[in-house]
């Protein structure tokens, strides 16, 4: 008797000899679910549909994402960011919603919305919205990491008082008796060449 599996995308139980298996994930299918590999176009390398479709599909982003990563990397700099609505827009690369230019209610800081989770998950929190001017001010959350790492050290550590580097002062050093020879020497052979251009 034949060894028989079960394809993992339609069920149908079928013998080896019918069966593929996929190159991405590994699991065996049928010779309907499966497609020639999609980047290649190999016949021997076969992929099943759902690992087709994933390699297809563009990735799906969250549209908030880039404010995300903006307010990360605000966060090395400074404690607080005044962002207006068109710097929003274009950091998101999108507009927002209509909600957002209408309602304070849009910009509180709740978990649970995708937006909001964008800058919450960055370590930060909207303190001041003023939608007649157009601006959200967002202030980095106290418990955030790098915000205890700053503590701990401030407390091992007494801060030393800001010392500039010290400037280097260039020296402007002299031309050597031989070079101003030699230049003294080429004025002196160029203006013998324009007193004999004019004697001619």
């Amino acid at each position: 008797m034949p060894f028989k599996d079960k394809c993992k995308l339609c069920g149908r139980v079928l013998a080896y000899g019918y069966l593929r298996r996929c190159w991405k994930c590994g699991q065996y299918f049928c010779l309907d679910c499966m497609v020639p590999d999609v980047t290649t176009g190999d016949t021997q390398r076969m992929t099943c549909l759902n690992c087709a479709r994933r390699m297809v599909s563009p990735k799906v982003e969250n549209k908030y994402s880039r404010l995300t990563s903006y307010l990360k990397f605000r966060k090395a700099f400074t404690d607080s960011v005044r962002l207006t609505l068109a710097q929003i827009d274009g950091i998101i690369g999108d507009n927002l919603p209509m909600e957002a230019y209408r309602s304070n209610d849009w910009w509180a800081n709740s978990p649970d919305r995708i937006h909001s989770k964008a800058w919450i998950e960055a370590g930060w929190r909207t303190v001041e919205v003023n939608l007649k001017e157009g601006y959200v001010v967002f202030k980095r959350i106290e418990n955030s990491p790098k915000a205890t790492i700053t503590k701990e050290r401030s407390e091992n550590h007494p801060e030393k008082p800001f010392q500039p580097a010290p400037a280097r002062i260039k020296r402007i050093r002299k031309p050597s008796k031989t070079k101003l020879a030699k230049l003294y020497a080429r004025i002196k052979n160029i203006e013998r060449q324009r007193r004999n251009r004019l004697k001619r």
